[in-house]
């Protein structure tokens, strides 16, 4: 009989409770959109269980296989160093262990669906959209790929019907959140609300939310956290990556 193989859903971890909370909130969507499916929260800094001891745990208990999925919106230096390297370290200490990484979430219609919910629901009718400008705040990062899918997700959701929608960052890269709302201020656009792109609440989306009060938005989105969407777009991660490696199983000598 073959197992379906364990999510082990990866989260940066943060000192604010929030963070922890959410993610696991976001866990529990997914335990619900696919009963009889394992899905495992770990955390590379910060909060516990870590993930090589939860990959630890899950050698000792004879899991097989592990589709270790990084809760991140962009492929940047978590995505291309830190956990591929987590990963290959518990590969070395447990070599009956399977894991095969999935790719991160974004970009997907998936997201900017549910940055127009937390949108929504921040206020916003769809029928404001032509009068609106949209900042899509990241938390930012020093990798020129991750900063040009950014850029990339703001030019395609522009052409869903909003007046504008600009990039902006949280650390690392500019502009920030107060000076896009500024820009756009400046261009004209009457009403601006700020759709955080970030998952979870911690030190840089509060850089955010402060950035858009600073800036005088009108509107202030909620962090994407447990929306339906994401939950999904989890699933379909983990489809994609466990059918890799169901493939690549049944390539092995028995």
């Amino acid at each position: 009989m073959h197992h379906r193989p364990v999510l082990l859903v990866i989260a940066h971890g943060s000192r604010d409770p929030r963070h922890a909370a959410t993610v696991h909130a976001l866990s529990r969507r997914v335990r619900s959109l696919r009963p009889g499916l394992r899905v495992e929260t770990g955390f590379l800094d910060f909060n516990a269980p870590s993930v090589p001891r939860l990959l630890d745990r899950l050698a000792l208990e004879g899991a097989g296989d592990v589709v270790a999925l990084p809760l991140l919106l962009n492929r940047a230096f978590h995505a291309k160093a830190d956990i591929p390297a987590v990963l290959h370290e518990a590969s070395a200490r447990h070599p009956l262990l399977r894991i095969r990484q999935a790719d991160v979430l974004g970009p997907s219609p998936l997201l900017t669906d549910a940055l127009e919910r937390r949108l929504y629901e921040a206020g916003l009718r769809p029928g404001d959209k032509p009068s609106t400008g949209v900042v899509l705040a990241s938390a930012g990062s020093s990798d020129p790929e991750a900063i040009a899918v950014i850029a990339d997700i703001a030019r395609e959701w522009r052409h869903t019907g909003w007046c504008a929608v600009r990039p902006a960052f949280a650390s690392a890269s500019l502009p920030r959140t107060e000076d896009a709302v500024r820009e756009l201020r400046a261009e004209g656009v009457r009403r601006i609300a700020v759709a955080p792109y970030v998952i979870a609440p911690g030190f840089l989306p509060d850089r955010i939310e402060a950035g858009a009060r600073e800036g005088g938005a009108e509107v202030l989105a909620d962090v994407l956290g447990a929306a339906p969407e994401l939950a999904r777009l989890l699933l379909r991660r983990y489809d994609r990556a466990a059918a890799v490696e169901w493939m690549t199983s049944l390539a092995r000598p028995a």
